[in-house]
């Protein structure tokens, strides 16, 4: 049974996750944050819950709407912003930016640019865990986009194969850039059942309810971990802004906007928190306050770290040999 704090906790994360983006929004334009800007805003829950459930050896791995993922991994909220500042204090030392967050301590490995191209990625991680009888997994983080990869296909063939010891959760937020999933992407909108053709088993859960998805990856990380096999889990969730902070997104219907924005699972959270989880108004209050002075710091910290420099270059591209 979760106790007051760890609900409290769940709350704190998914907050800071969203108040964090809305400064990066702020960042970006003012310029000091170039590039591609892709937000998580809406999905918060399904971070916080999945991950919640891993154990500190586990790998997590995911896209490139990866900043939501590192700081519910526990990844330093100044160490990604400076990434995102292309700081040489950011988590991957400036080099990354927003769509190439790591952290190998958390072993956080990475969110990765080129969709689907992380499915693999964790197959090999999860083949390693196995080959040398560690005792962790890798959840892998998807989009329902990365369906009509080819690397999708591989990746799940070869963890049904090998019976590996990896998740695969498609956050399923319905639209693959501006394609609505269900008339342009997927043919088979019961997305979870297309792991069947693997051997796979494949699960469903609200993306927006972070105690739901908590529930289920508590079962999923314990099967998994105890040599099961590789698991499918698709999460129903709504991305509230643009593909990117460029994307206006107004090839969405109002009315669908309107009913997503309705199950915010932020305000949803905290309603129930107040109404049955024991938590009180000065405690959420307390939580508001705490995060914003850490996001303050947060950007004074990007905002006053140095640029890489150019005798970094080749560092950090290879391991030699004994180093």
């Amino acid at each position: 049974m979760l106790s007051k704090g760890q609900l409290l906790e769940f709350y704190r994360q998914m907050h800071l996750i969203r108040e964090f983006e809305r400064e990066c929004e702020r960042q970006y334009t003012r310029g000091n944050i170039k590039g591609f800007l892709h937000v998580y805003s809406g999905e918060e829950a399904i971070a916080v819950g999945a991950i919640s459930t891993l154990q500190p050896q586990d790998y997590v791995v995911t896209h490139y709407r990866d900043h939501g993922h590192a700081l519910a991994r526990g990844v330093n909220s100044k160490a990604v912003m400076a990434e995102l500042f292309g700081k040489s204090t950011g988590c991957s030392k400036g080099r990354g930016g927003s769509m190439h967050m790591f952290d190998a301590e958390k072993n956080f490995m990475g969110g990765y640019a080129i969709v689907g191209g992380q499915l693999p990625v964790a197959a090999g991680l999860a083949l390693a865990s196995k080959y040398r009888g560690e005792d962790r997994i890798a959840l892998c983080f998807l989009g329902d986009g990365a369906l009509n990869e080819g690397e999708f296909h591989e990746a799940m063939n070869l963890a049904a194969i090998w019976k590996l010891p990896v998740i695969y959760f498609c956050e399923n937020n319905l639209y693959g850039m501006g394609a609505s999933a269900a008339n342009n992407l997927v043919m088979y909108q019961e997305i979870y059942k297309m792991a069947a053709a693997y051997g796979i088993e494949g699960i469903q859960v609200d993306g927006n309810d972070v105690l739901a998805v908590r529930e289920l990856m508590e079962q999923v990380t314990h099967r998994v971990r105890q040599g099961q096999g590789p698991i499918f889990v698709e999460a129903r969730t709504y991305r509230l802004r643009g593909h990117s902070i460029a994307d206006p997104a107004n090839y969405r219907p109002t009315e669908e906007v309107a009913y997503w924005q309705s199950r915010d699972p932020i305000p949803s959270y905290r309603e129930w928190l107040l109404k049955d989880g024991g938590a009180t108004q000065a405690e959420i209050d307390q939580i508001h306050a705490a995060v914003e002075r850490e996001l303050v710091v947060a950007a004074e910290f990007a905002e006053k770290s140095p640029f890489p420099v150019a005798a970094d270059l080749y560092r950090w591209v290879y391991q030699e040999d004994g180093a």
